[in-house]
């Protein structure tokens, strides 16, 4: 074995660059490996919110968010047409993959691991490492290749099921007139479903729609109609780098890793069901694989099963309650009333959206009121 080290990375996107760079900066000999060269572009609706900043701060790539304007509001509409708009608990910002990942790549480059443009094929785990398509090997593999990951498929484990799985489509359009926030609009008609609106603040807007699948397909035409129904304020005809992607919620996840071999980001289905936010969690999940494939390789996928139950285990239990309830139209609507109406649970909303937030008590309470007042029969 010619290419041999002690941490393989597959796929260079924010996991997987998160991974290489945490492995390399603790001492690990780091190959990363992705089938495209950077930059490049990658579907996705390019929100980095401030828990994602909070982990670019951690890892040292400040600079993957400079230059780019931060958006300090978020407006969401409910399926019923209640709508909140509040300044968010901490601004986010709209950063095109296309420049997003290519600078984390370049960081992770700088940090010492060798980038190499490759498709994975053939996962063969050892006793002592893994072996990738014959040729090239590490003492531990993290699979951060994706919705369509091949080493989730080593695994043994299956793409995510439908009802446990989205798809959206993402494009770059003019902005919205008005202050800089970002939008979400949620269907009535196909709930779970909604379309958005972030400006970038290049006075484009990254602008698209994704709903969970049924069973049914969902042909292009079919998602564009949406997003012009749901963003009446967007031109399709103006809209350009159109692109469909799947998002595997964090509903259904696979174990995060066997032995030698770790799952990080989407590979592990680490999309956040009441959003499909996914940033946060691929630079979280990737840095801690990172870290257990560098520090201990032969108990690597129980040291990164630990670490991310600890970091995000009670997150994750919250926000699949929170999807679970959120299937119900009116609970949404409930919600959205109660954050127009407290501040407090409309951070608290932020947070389990977009970060690692938690269902408190309060909030609970709060939309529980706002659902007993919406069941009253009304006079006259």
């Amino acid at each position: 074995m010619s290419d041999e080290f002690d941490v393989v990375v597959v796929g260079a996107g924010p996991a997987g660059a998160a991974a290489a760079l945490t492995a390399r900066r603790a001492g690990a000999s780091v190959l990363l490996l992705d089938r495209a060269d950077f930059p490049r572009d990658k579907a996705c609706g390019d929100g980095i919110a401030a828990h994602s900043v909070d982990v670019l701060a951690e890892l040292g790539v400040t600079e993957a968010v400079a230059g780019y304007a931060p958006l300090p509001a978020l407006r969401m509409v409910s399926p019923g047409g209640q709508a909140v708009a509040r300044a968010l608990p901490r601004p986010a910002y709209t950063v095109p993959r296309e420049v997003f990942d290519a600078r984390l790549v370049a960081a992770a480059v700088a940090a010492g691991a060798q980038l190499r443009r490759h498709s994975v094929r053939r996962v063969q785990p050892r006793a002592d490492r893994v072996v990738l398509d014959g040729e090239m090997s590490g003492r531990v593999v993290v699979g951060a290749d994706g919705a369509g990951s091949v080493v989730r498929r080593a695994l043994g484990h299956p793409v995510n099921p439908d009802r446990h799985l989205a798809l959206a489509i993402r494009g770059y359009a003019p902005a919205l007139p008005g202050p800089p926030e970002q939008l979400i609009v949620t269907s009535k008609a196909r709930w779970p479903a909604y379309a958005w609106s972030f400006p970038i603040g290049d006075g484009r807007a990254n602008v698209g729609y994704g709903e969970v699948l049924r069973g049914e397909p969902l042909s292009r035409a079919y998602l564009l109609d949406r997003l012009a129904a749901l963003l009446p304020g967007t031109d399709l005809s103006t809209v350009t780098a159109l692109r469909a992607h799947h998002l595997p919620l964090s509903t259904h996840r696979p174990t995060p890793g066997r032995d030698r071999t770790l799952l990080a980001g989407d590979a592990l289905s680490l999309i956040n069901p009441f959003t499909g936010e996914g940033i946060f969690y691929a630079l979280l999940s990737g840095a801690l694989a990172g870290a257990a494939a560098a520090r201990t390789p032969e108990a690597a996928a129980r040291r990164y099963t630990v670490g991310l139950r600890r970091r995000l285990g009670t997150h994750l239990r919250h926000s699949s309650v929170a999807a679970s309830l959120a299937r119900r139209r009116r609970v949404v609507d409930a919600a959205v009333r109660a954050a127009r109406r407290d501040d407090r649970v409309f951070d608290d909303v932020v947070e389990l959206g977009l970060g690692d937030g938690r269902l408190t008590a309060r909030t609970l309470g709060m939309i529980g009121i706002e659902l007993s007042a919406g069941d009253r029969p009304r006079k006259g």
